[in-house]
């Protein structure tokens, strides 16, 4: 199994949640996340000052498959979250041992 963790822009979520449930992924989780990569931010004004803005909204979007699948999922993602500018995001690809239903105890195979 494979874990695919997404950093991705926040109006971008809804093109990526379609592409997925197209591409046949059951499940995700989403999280609400600031950061930033070579961007580093933005300056802004707030009442008349300047100030910096070098922690930016962003989502996380985890999903896992298996590993037979992972490289395709992982193009999904780039291809619905791409818009060629700074700041799209970054896809990781973790390897998951295994994995337990907490209601049953019982090992799951995804």
């Amino acid at each position: 199994m494979t874990l695919l963790k997404a950093i991705v822009r926040p109006n971008k979520v809804d093109e990526i949640k379609e592409a997925l449930g197209k591409a046949g992924v059951a499940g995700m989780t989403l999280t609400e996340v600031r950061g930033h990569g070579k961007q580093k931010g933005h300056k802004a004004l707030y009442r008349g000052k300047e100030y910096a803005v070098d922690l930016l909204p962003k989502m996380q979007i985890e999903v896992v498959v298996d590993d037979s699948r992972a490289e395709d999922v992982a193009r999904t993602i780039i291809q619905a979250g791409r818009t060629g500018e700074i700041g799209d995001g970054r896809v990781f690809l973790i390897p998951v041992a295994h994995s337990y239903k907490i209601r049953t105890g019982e090992l799951d195979v995804v």
